[in-house]
């Protein structure tokens, strides 16, 4: 298990630069006697991989069920170096450690082999292999879904040790909010100038940021423009996001946000160009629906306290759940992930191992 991560996390893959972790999972996975397919979102992201789609018939009468990770990791993740320090894995401090989702990747293929090892009867399995879910769930936005056959899985993406279930994540919008005034110069005729900068400014002042409620936040990340240190800024352009577990709520602060912008725009002369675009819709899984019911007894059987969660970041399992396919996202114990000090417990890879195989197992007896 800890040769199969280590080996995992030395393979670059960065956003959009897939190709030779695509090659060894393929590979991988038609050892361990699946049938594999690529997609063509490597085409239409312009990387060098798509996503992988894999297929292995079962014995059992259970409902199929997927089990997914991404492909790719954030920046720095060249040349990774990890180090094994006792039960500790880590990175040697130049690069993330990719564990995120490398681990997620490890595990499945852990239980896969021990099925195959063990001979262990199972239902129809599916595995799902995406790119460039880092750049904002891309993979998943442009997988083939007519290739999948699951109604429900798994994604192994989350934070949290064994037992750690989201089964609510928040919807999101974006937006680009672009401020215009008009330029003077700032030395001779000031007062012929409307400075964009401060028009945003006076806007932004009447903005309620960060957590709207314990379900909704939002939040203004960037903000560019000006031309020159003696020129009336006549251009603004801010860039944020708002994020809720309800879409309604989604819905209402995006459109107060904006309505701010162009009234208090307004009032100082200046007008603007508001831009928001929908990234993914929200999760919310009902404690009783079978998805995630299997996993609360899978967690019980090796004696974990099941957490039912909910979470403000996004996953694939957002996009699994918008095209009406019910998944769940679990912890797998990554830690500090997206930093030069991530780091990942062996127990964490081999508790998470155990659990998948204990959910399959739980999908099998739903048949009987």
């Amino acid at each position: 298990m800890v040769e199969s991560f280590l080996t995992l996390v030395r393979i670059d893959s960065e956003s959009g630069q897939e190709g030779a972790l695509r090659d060894y999972l393929r590979e991988r996975l038609q050892n361990l006697g699946m049938e594999v397919y690529e997609d063509e979102a490597g085409k239409v992201l312009g990387g060098e991989a798509g996503n992988l789609i894999a297929w292995k018939p079962g014995e059992l009468s259970g409902p199929s069920i997927f089990l997914a990770a991404h492909m790719d990791t954030v920046v720095p993740g060249k040349g990774v170096k990890p180090v094994l320090e006792g039960e500790i894995i880590r990175s040697s401090g130049d690069t993330i450690l990719g564990g995120d989702d490398k681990a997620g990747i490890a595990v499945i293929l852990e239980a896969l082999e021990v099925i195959k090892e063990r001979n262990i009867p199972h239902s129809p399995l599916e595995v799902i292999f995406t790119v460039s879910e880092e750049q904002g769930l891309m993979g998943s936005k442009h997988l083939d879904f007519s290739r999948v056959r699951s109604k429900l899985g798994f994604v192994l993406d989350a934070d949290g040790e064994t037992g750690h279930i989201v089964v609510r994540a928040p919807t999101q919008n974006e937006f680009t909010v672009t401020v215009l005034g008009r330029a003077a110069h700032a030395g001779m005729n000031p007062e012929e100038g409307l400075n964009a900068i401060c028009l945003a400014a006076y806007a932004i002042n009447h903005l309620n940021i960060g957590r709207i409620d314990e379900e909704t936040t939002c939040n203004l990340g960037v903000i560019s423009g000006g031309r020159a240190r003696n020129i009336v800024a006549d251009r603004v352009e801010l860039k944020g996001e708002v994020r809720s577990l309800t879409p309604a709520k989604l819905d209402a602060v995006t459109g107060e946000m904006m309505a701010v912008f162009q009234e208090k725009v307004g009032e100082k002369g200046g007008r603007c160009e508001v831009e928001v675009r929908h990234l993914y819709p929200a999760v919310n899984l009902d404690p009783e629906e079978p998805v995630v019911q299997i996993a609360v007894r899978a967690a019980r059987t090796l004696g974990k306290e099941p957490v039912l969660a909910r979470t403000g970041g996004g996953s694939d399992a957002n996009i699994f759940n918008g095209q009406g396919i019910r998944c769940a996202n679990l912890g797998i114990g990554m830690k500090k992930v997206h930093t030069t000090e991530e780091y990942i417990e062996v127990k964490s890879l081999v508790d998470s191992t155990r659990y998948i195989l204990q959910i399959i197992e739980e999908a099998g007896k739903m048949g009987l």
